[in-house]
């Protein structure tokens, strides 16, 4: 994803707890201050002296679970089917779960996502110790290789920030990459600046299901982005604002790379786009065809979506490289509303039919797999 220039300084602290225009949906000031005089760390959840399974792990900075961090966590829960309950905290780390931990459950202990924070600021171009760069795919805070993945009331988050490392031209900083298949995110946020929310897949023949729901996102350039079949259903998408371009565009909030063998990629439904930008200062989209995967035909529907000011109505959609015009992709709307949503040229805005639209729905995308049922 290309790189932008630097930003007006944000101190890590304000970026987390009180990420500017966002107000108090974003606030996390109550997380560790509640962590600390809670005498049930892990709410309902059970405790390690009444743990809700054999395989269940309470993770608690304090001290008071099996782990004080999430990584440790993560290396105890070896094989399938483990859960890890999250006590109100900042975790500052970064964590990996490979393809041998499927069905992994994480949960939020208090059920509110801006207690259980797990970040960390690595870039694209942060050097690594041992020599080069992490690249965009090493510098994402949490890492998601395995099947099955489940999480709950929790925040992903990058606050690496440009103002802070004006000689680092990548730029890239992911908060979260999710790769395993049935992969599912329920009433989580995911903060970042560029490639906030990387939803992917292990390989390139690899088509991993993944379902994102009642969600937050926020970012500026391509901050979701990836080549999964990904549901995004009742998700709010925030565009931030940007003071160091000196001209629009100022991002672009959904870049897929969906393969050209994958008949689906990104749907997002019921969903809403606000910004803290100034209106028509963003793009929708923009199709990423990665010089890995040059056959890729980026997908993307979005339906029944609000669409706010910050969209640019008029030409909602551009091209990553003119090799690749967005008009040869796969992208789509319908019945979306909102200012951003205004079709003014409509040939810049390709609309579903009816028919086409009872077909671009959950069920069909993620096939015999329903995330949605079962909520705790």
């Amino acid at each position: 994803m290309s790189s932008h220039h630097r930003q007006l300084p944000l101190s890590r602290r304000g970026f987390l707890f009180a990420t500017a225009g966002t107000g108090a949906a974003l606030a996390l000031a109550t997380g560790p201050a509640r962590a600390a005089g809670n005498r049930r760390p892990f709410c309902r959840f059970g405790s390690p002296a009444a743990r809700l399974t054999p395989q269940t792990l309470y993770v608690d900075p304090e001290g008071r679970g099996d782990h004080t961090t999430v990584k440790d966590a993560v290396t105890a829960a070896v094989g399938s089917g483990w859960t890890l309950v999250l006590a109100p905290g900042t975790y500052r780390e970064t964590v990996a779960v490979d393809v041998t931990r499927t069905e992994a459950t994480w949960i939020g202990a208090s059920e509110d996502p801006r207690d259980v924070v797990i970040v960390y600021d690595n870039a694209a171009g942060t050097p690594k110790p041992g020599g080069g760069t992490y690249g965009t795919t090493g510098s994402a805070t949490t890492t998601v290789q395995a099947a099955g993945f489940t999480a709950r009331w929790i925040t992903f988050a990058n606050d690496w920030l440009r103002a802070d490392h004006p000689d680092v031209t990548g730029t890239q900083a992911v908060a979260i990459k999710v790769q395993g298949d049935r992969s599912a995110f329920h009433h989580c946020r995911f903060l970042g600046h560029q490639d906030t929310l990387y939803a992917d897949s292990i390989a390139l023949t690899a088509f991993a299901r993944q379902y994102f729901a009642h969600c937050y996102v926020e970012g500026d350039v391509d901050f979701v982005f990836g080549r999964s079949t990904a549901v995004y259903e009742h998700c709010h998408f925030r565009t931030l604002n940007r003071t160091d371009l000196a001209a629009a565009p100022y991002g672009f909030v959904f870049a897929p790379s969906t393969a050209g063998a994958n008949p689906l990629g990104y749907l997002v439904t019921h969903g809403r786009v606000t910004s803290e930008a100034p209106d028509a200062s963003y793009k929708l989209a923009r199709p990423w065809v990665p010089s890995s995967d040059t056959t890729a035909r980026p997908s993307l529907t979005v339906r029944d979506t609000w669409l706010g000011p910050g969209i640019d109505a008029v030409a909602p959609y551009t091209n990553m490289s003119d090799a690749f015009p967005w008009q040869n992709q796969r992208f789509a709307e319908y019945r979306n509303t909102g200012p951003g949503a205004r079709i003014t040229v409509p040939e810049n805005r390709p609309q579903l039919t009816r028919v086409q639209a009872k077909s671009a729905t959950r069920e069909s995308y993620l096939g015999d797999w329903e995330p949605w049922k079962g909520v705790c």
